[in-house]
């Protein structure tokens, strides 16, 4: 707002020339040629003037009002900017799986908002092909989980590694898997669930054999929430197949983990970040992966993709 027009209001609410000197941090002299600066450029005297303060006048009382409103549609003015600003340098929105929302993205997505509560913050919690459906049409800019190797050619996405994750088996307590050290094909000869399995539309996103490697086929239960997965095999003989990251959660929840014969490792994926080639130099895609990947390391979370 005009800066005549702010001295203006803090004399009229001040009652004196001397109280607003104070408050504006300028001299009583200057901020006395300033106002009667005003009244010659309006015509008018804004101010009844007295040993005890000063009085508006009927013009000042009109201007003043005038002020008010003034002032506050410049403040809501700045705030609406500075709300625009944060939604374009320091809004998020990114896809994750639940390991890594889990460990890594909901501490950073908290600690975010509080430094930018007024930066919006979308974050989509699914499969990976869910979030490579999303990247591609736009609604996310960048999703963290598994390398697809049977991701249709011609797709333009790019990969960032992070490190490997392997697969481990969870089962209630008390389950037969429990009393020795199993293969893999032992632990496949139970019934199997999986959380986020792929929906039938996003198959168009991967080739050949690769559609039923990873769409959950053959699943004793398959759903898209990992607490309906972890409440069935709490409640059943089946197994729990996910990501041995969340190992320490699982416990937490009643799972425990199925030991596995040393030459019979599970499935290993290699872990990272997906994102369009025209958003990969963005200064904020760029500063959430060196975050998050930097919180992963700390965490020891995933091993060398050496």
């Amino acid at each position: 707002m005009d800066k005549a027009l702010e001295q203006f209001a803090a004399v009229a609410e001040a009652g004196s020339f001397m109280a607003a000197a104070e408050i504006l941090h300028i001299s009583q002299p200057a901020l006395s040629y300033n106002i009667k600066r005003l009244e010659t450029s309006l015509g008018v005297e804004l101010f009844h003037r007295s040993v005890r303060g000063v009085q508006l006048t009927p013009y000042g009382e009109t201007l003043y009002n005038s002020t008010i409103f003034m002032k506050r549609l410049h403040t809501n003015a700045l705030n609406t900017i500075a709300r625009q600003k944060a939604e374009l340098e320091e809004g998020i929105s990114i896809g994750t799986g639940y390991s890594t929302w889990i460990l890594l993205l909901k501490d950073f997505v908290i600690e975010h908002f509080k430094m930018h509560p007024a930066a919006p913050i979308n974050v989509s919690i699914g499969n990976t092909m869910r979030c490579m459906d999303q990247l591609v049409a736009g609604d996310i800019s960048l999703f963290m989980g598994h390398r697809i190797d049977q991701l249709k050619a011609g797709l333009a996405v790019d990969f960032i590694p992070l490190g490997r994750a392997t697969d481990g088996y969870f089962v209630r307590d008390g389950h037969p898997l429990l009393e020795r050290t199993h293969s893999i094909d032992e632990i496949r000869g139970y019934p199997t669930t999986m959380a986020n399995p792929m929906e039938a539309r996003q198959k168009r996103l991967v080739s050949g054999s690769g559609k039923r490697d990873i769409d959950g086929i053959g699943h004793a239960f398959a759903c898209n929430s990992m607490d309906a997965c972890i409440d069935f095999a709490l409640n059943t003989n089946s197994v729990l197949i996910h990501s041995d990251v969340l190992r320490d959660y699982f416990v937490e929840k009643g799972l425990r983990e199925v030991k596995i014969v040393p030459s019979g490792a599970g499935r290993r994926a290699l872990m990272g970040f997906y994102v369009l080639p025209e958003g990969r130099s963005k200064p904020k895609i760029k500063e959430i992966i060196q975050l998050i990947s930097a919180r992963a390391e700390a965490a020891g979370l995933f091993p060398s993709t050496v």
